[in-house]
């Protein structure tokens, strides 16, 4: 596969140490002392699962960002375009429309396939959004969703992790070692595992073919967008 210009000459532009150092922050660190030991303080302060998950998200989106900043960007002199912060082609909109489209069947398909097997769908967010379902429910958990998310994950999993794995194995392997962390990272909700990782793939896909993390945020938004509406409408 051709890589796009936007990743020419980027081999080696980060370093092993670097990749290690991020990935304690988002696996060891935020884990321990920001989705669970905060997360049970903020449920007990906040009564309520949902406005302390959003909580959550929204320090985690902190925490990631700066992070990468301080460890990634700032020491080597890089701005975020560095991490496909940056506008792309209008030709590239017929792509990312259809590869949306694409997203949303194959998502359908897994649902219908986990559900065979048993396997829900419901989390603790979904369930608290459904118990409690008023306008400004919604829309925390629509904001927190569609997007708080979708630009900490889609600039760190696919802006980072993607380009650093794909720089240094490929394409393919970048695809899939990208995809698998971002997969790893949303357990214990495993009911969502195999959507988190077909999304990691597509959303890798599109960044590699447009050069930019912008159409991954959107295509990511758009679906937790509506997979919240459907959660609250279901």
């Amino acid at each position: 596969m051709k890589m796009t210009t936007a990743f020419l000459g980027s081999k080696g532009m980060w370093s092993w140490k670097e990749l290690i150092y991020l990935l304690t922050v988002v696996l060891v660190a935020i884990p321990i002392f920001v989705e669970y030991s905060l997360y049970h303080y903020l449920v007990n302060f906040f009564g309520n699962e949902l406005h302390a998950g959003t909580m959550i998200g929204l320090v985690m989106s902190i925490i990631f960002m700066a992070a990468l900043y301080l460890i990634v960007l700032k020491p080597n002199g890089q701005s975020w375009k560095a991490v496909g912060v940056q506008g792309f082609s209008s030709e590239h909109w017929k792509r990312i429309v259809v590869w949306t489209i694409a997203l949303i069947v194959v998502s359908v398909g897994l649902v219908i396939i986990m559900s065979e097997f048993g396997v829900g769908t419901d989390n603790s967010k979904t369930d608290s959004l459904q118990s409690q379902l008023t306008l400004l429910n919604f829309f925390i958990g629509f904001v927190s969703a569609a997007v708080i998310s979708p630009i900490y994950e889609e600039i760190f999993y696919r802006g980072f992790l993607y380009r650093f794995f794909s720089s240094h194995y490929g394409i393919g392997a970048g695809m899939l070692l990208s995809a698998s962390i971002f997969t790893l990272v949303h357990i214990p909700t495993f009911n969502t595992l195999p959507v988190n990782f077909v999304s990691g793939l597509i959303f890798a896909w599109i960044y590699q073919k447009t050069g930019s993390v912008l159409p991954c945020i959107l295509m990511h938004g758009l679906f937790n967008g509506i997979a919240v509406i459907l959660t609250a409408t279901a």
